[in-house]
């Protein structure tokens, strides 16, 4: 079974993207920041990780900047998961190491599809 973390600081976004992704047969699990989700990925590397752009504590950018520093045998991929939709955010985020960037309010084929482009579905 794949697995996916879904890292957003809003518990309703979570949930959404939880039962979309249990429906999609992925295990999940979920991080409200950064800092938690870069915890997680350390302890137990996910195949995918659904990433909001801002969030307290730690950004996606800067989870995502963490993570390509981390001595990981398996780099997850990373789809941003985000409301910022200005082409300069969208091309910061492939230029950090994101591999697919969706919209919210995203549905289950708009994920399905994202999730398919990067491999994991």
């Amino acid at each position: 079974m794949k697995s996916c973390l879904v890292v957003d600081d809003s518990k309703v976004i979570r949930k959404v993207a939880r039962h979309i992704l249990e429906g999609l047969d992925f295990s999940v699990s979920e991080a409200a920041d950064g800092r938690e989700a870069l915890d997680s990925c350390i302890a137990s590397t996910p195949d995918v990780v659904l990433l909001d752009w801002n969030m307290p504590v730690m950004s996606g950018m800067d989870f995502l900047r963490a993570l390509r520093e981390t001595t990981l045998q398996h780099r997850p991929k990373v789809v941003f998961c985000t409301t910022e939709n200005g082409m300069a955010h969208i091309r910061a985020a492939i230029e950090a190491g994101a591999d697919e960037y969706v919209m919210k309010p995203f549905d289950r084929e708009t994920l399905e599809s994202k999730l398919q482009i990067v491999g994991v579905a």
